[in-house]
């Protein structure tokens, strides 16, 4: 079992920056990887970053590609998602997850609200 508890979310102006935190109960190393989701009221709950474990290779989607970056401590077992320049449509709750595959989210955190708005 692996408790995720996701803080730094909350209210920035557009162009902003927030740097969000998920610390797990242990370590998540023995897993596919990490990341981060998001859902927007009335959205579906998207991918935003997924950080792999194996080789450290990272996804993003085009919506997010070049201003969110994922990252890790593994000596904290805390992982981070610095969001720059940020839009009004990246106004969702975010989550973050550890996957047992690629596809399979196996543990969420409960989420942290970030509202981006001037």
């Amino acid at each position: 079992q692996v408790q995720l508890v996701e803080s730094g979310g909350g209210l920035v102006q557009p162009g902003g920056s927030l740097r969000l935190s998920c610390a797990a109960s242990r370590s998540t190393l023995d897993y596919y990887a990490v990341g981060w989701f998001r859902q927007a009221p009335g959205k579906e709950r998207e991918e935003i970053s997924c950080l792999s474990n194996s080789d450290g290779g990272t996804y993003y989607p085009k919506s997010v590609k070049g201003r969110f970056t994922i990252s890790r401590d593994n000596a904290k077992n805390t992982v981070y998602l610095q969001m720059n320049s940020l839009k009004p449509e990246d106004t969702a709750v975010y989550f973050c997850a550890v996957n047992g595959t690629r596809l399979r989210v196996d543990y969420w955190g409960q989420g942290t609200q970030v509202t981006v708005s001037s």
